[in-house]
This record gives structure tokens, sequence and C-alpha cells, in this order.
């Protein structure tokens, strides 16, 4: 089966390519020659995942998957939430943004979070959602060099690293983005036999 991830970020294709079945022939946005900045304007994760795998069917035919991911912080009410990549601007530089997040909780107690992840597939016309959680705590400064993103700063319950410190193995057996793939996967896989 070969089916289009709406991403032209290769970690996020690296971490999903190796959670799937080789039956499942994965191509970027790269591979299929889509160029665009393919709009973010829906006001949830999941209208987000939404709108870019509605976008590359419409314009490319192509059954296709998005994900959209958000850090929603307890004590900012959620934020950066559906922000999350621009929070410190549309530069989306994960530096300023773990900078402006790690200023915001300056002398806050409460430092739980939890990274959020929606796939959207659009498969033969049809579409699915597929969400994966999983709850943490952010740290009070960046630690690791792995992952990407908020990485550095999260820390996952009943860890005491954050996801920079584990292996892309380790990170992938727990996260959020991993939790919402094997939804992903195993409906595929029930899908074509």
């Amino acid at each position: 089966m070969e089916i289009v991830f709406a991403t032209s970020n290769a970690h996020k294709a690296a971490e999903i390519q190796r959670l799937l079945p080789s039956s499942i022939n994965v191509k970027t946005l790269k591979d299929i020659g889509c160029e665009e900045d393919i709009p973010e304007t829906a006001d949830t994760v999941e209208g987000n995942a939404l709108q870019k795998a509605n976008y590359v069917m419409d314009h490319y035919q192509t059954n296709c998957f998005a994900d959209d991911t958000a850090l929603e912080v307890d004590a900012l009410n959620g934020e950066p939430g559906v922000y999350s990549a621009r929070y410190a601007g549309p530069q989306r530089s994960a530096e300023d943004n773990m900078q402006l997040l790690l200023s915001k909780l300056e002398g806050k107690e409460n430092r739980s979070a939890r990274f959020r992840t929606v796939i959207a597939l659009i498969l033969e016309g049809k579409e699915y959602t597929f969400e994966g959680i999983v709850e943490g705590k952010i740290s009070l400064e960046k630690s690791g060099s792995e992952g990407f993103g908020y990485d550095p700063i999260f820390i996952p319950n009943d860890y005491s690293v954050s996801f920079s410190e584990m292996s892309m193995e380790e990170k992938n057996s727990i996260s959020h983005r991993g939790r919402a793939v094997r939804k992903l996967v195993e409906f595929l896989k029930n899908y074509s036999s």
C-alpha cells in the first residue's frame, strides 16, 4: 500500500517510518513534489491534521495521512496548544519556543503537561482520526541532544529523563506520536486484510 505522509519534517518521517510495516510504503510531500506551505489555520490539532490531509488529497489525489501535535501545559491554561510550533513567533524556532515556555513557567509549582498528537487519515475518500497522548511535566532546564521541538524540556511520567535523553526507540515506545501511529498502523493492517 502506498500512502503519503503530509510532512516535510525529516525527523517525523524517520520516526514514523520505523514504526510501519514494510508492506506500507510511505512517501513524504517532497516525494510527490509538494513544495507548498500547507495551511494550518484550524484552532484544534484535529482540525489542522484534517486540513493538511485534505489539502494533499485535493491537490494530489492520493491516500494521505497528516498529523498535528500540541504541547499543553496546565499552569498556562493549555498553552502553547495548537500554536506549539510557532509559540515564540512565525520563525518556528524550537529554541525560542522552549525559552518562552520556560520563562512563562518561572516560579510556578505545577509543571504538569501533556503532548497530544492527532493523525488524520484520508483513505479512499473516507476520513479517520487517531489520537495519542503522553502525560508528563516540563523540566526546569533543557537536557539531552536527541529528538526535536520541546523534547529537551519534557519529562514523561514515570521517567527521570527528558525525551531528548532517550533513544528514538525508547521515545517511540511511549510517545504521543508513537501511540497515535500504532493506532493508525493497526487500522491500516486490518483495512488491507
